[in-house]
């Protein structure tokens, strides 16, 4: 997009936008029924986390940027960045008229009922609200999205993806937590023990899930099947490398080399250190079983 938008030509969608969970697209779709008006939705993006700028502490991302975007494109919005060293010194309402008046062109803004602006972020939905009626721009607040009586919010959904509760996290997200990467050689030990694994490293600065033994859907080539996904380090075995290891069910192909969607769909059990391999065999056809294979 131009450095400068017509004037009053967008409706811009306001917040972190980092777990793409439902939360963050009820903002994106109050922000799209705007393109019924005329308005261009768009996604105002920042370079970084917002708190890695701040101090340094930015959370483990929920989702890659290139599935970020995919979603985006696939919401039919337009996406904006801007650097957060630009803006992060700014008032509330220097950001408001430099950045969405000015060179966003915002005729409405959309945002989340805490969103906060500004340095120190000194600005809320309340003051947003307030200078949007100083400067006509049409103010939308999204109120709060609970699921079984939660707040949907990305913290929410790292807890519950770190603990296991992956369930909890995929109602969140309105869609299966998992990530995208590189299919890479391991030490066959799965293939010996009769349940070949296709292993990937966890994507850097994704968040890792509770260690153990996951259902799972995989995507690679274009075809999905049905997986059991351990993700951890492998007590019978010995390591210190995490792993995402998934055997995939009637499956046979050489995928070394391929990048593998894998989703997670609910937790089986922790990771164990079994006395014997024979062992390990045991419960992993006890893990199939629970998979309703």
């Amino acid at each position: 997009m131009n450095d400068l938008i017509a004037e009053k030509s967008t409706a811009v969608a306001l917040g972190n936008f980092d777990g793409m969970h439902i939360g963050h697209m009820a903002v994106i779709d109050a922000t799209r029924v705007f393109g019924g008006r005329g308005m261009t939705p768009l996604v105002a993006l920042f370079d970084v986390h917002s708190l890695q700028a701040l101090d340094g502490s930015a959370p483990p991302m929920l989702i890659l940027p290139e599935e970020r975007d995919a979603l985006l494109r696939a919401a039919g919005v337009a996406a904006f960045e801007i650097g957060f060293s630009e803006i992060r010194d700014m008032s509330p309402e220097e950001f408001f008229e430099s950045i969405l008046v000015k060179r966003l062109g915002a005729g409405a803004v959309v945002c989340g009922y805490n969103y906060r602006f500004g340095r120190g972020a000194s600005g809320d939905a309340e003051m947003l609200k307030r200078l949007c009626g100083r400067y006509s721009v049409e103010c939308v607040t999204v109120p709060r999205v609970c699921v079984d009586g939660k707040t949907v919010s990305s913290t929410n959904i790292r807890r519950a993806v770190a603990g296991g509760d992956i369930k909890t996290a995929n109602k969140m997200l309105g869609r299966p937590f998992g990530f995208s990467a590189e299919v890479i050689h391991g030490d066959a030990r799965g293939r010996e023990l009769g349940f070949p694994t296709a292993n990937q490293l966890i994507p850097e600065k994704l968040i890792v899930p509770k260690f153990g033994v996951y259902s799972s859907t995989v995507t690679v080539d274009g075809d999905t099947f049905r997986g059991i996904t351990n993700i951890g380090r492998r007590p019978t075995v010995g390591t210190d490398i995490v792993l995402s290891e998934t055997h995939i069910l009637d499956f046979d192909r050489d995928i070394y080399g391929s990048r593998m969607d894998v989703r997670l769909k609910s937790f089986l059990r922790p990771e164990i250190k079994f006395s014997s391999f024979n062992e390990l065999v045991k419960q992993i056809n006890n893990d199939l079983k629970s998979t309703g294979s």
